[in-house]
């Protein structure tokens, strides 16, 4: 699910209760997909540069906002919607930074995927990711 556009930023909500319980394996193959749709994979260079940040965990998600009743926003709050974002805004173009906990979530092998240990900001340690490239 579409959760809202920010600039250039396009959130994405992978609700268990909605995308089921292999939400983070649906989350890294969207990503996936969307690097390749944008052209990651064209000897010529992608036609827009795109990275991705994907990470899982306990969120707040709900109705916020709104005047008598009539809701404005249906979103996700909470730390873990911090992190994804951090890491989201650290990926470069083509990359895809997977935290240890979404790669774990997704049961997939990878291959050889670079980890590594990213700091970001509103956190005192730092966060494990799988950097994936397309």
């Amino acid at each position: 699910m579409v959760d809202r556009l920010i600039g250039d930023e396009v959130v994405g909500l992978f609700i268990p209760g909605i995308a089921g319980p292999e939400h983070p394996h649906r989350a890294i193959t969207a990503a996936q997909d969307l690097l390749i749709l944008t052209g990651h994979r064209d000897p010529e260079g992608p036609w827009v540069p795109v990275g991705a940040g994907i990470h899982t965990g306990l969120a707040f998600v709900g109705v916020v906002g709104g005047n008598k009743g009539q809701p404005t926003d249906f979103t996700a709050l909470g730390d873990n919607v911090n992190i994804t974002a951090r890491l989201a805004s650290q990926a470069r173009t083509g990359e895809i930074l997977i935290s240890d906990e979404a790669y774990t979530g997704a049961g997939l092998e990878l291959g050889d995927v670079e980890h590594k240990q990213l700091e970001v900001k509103g956190k005192n340690e730092s966060i494990g990711v799988w950097a994936l490239h397309i």
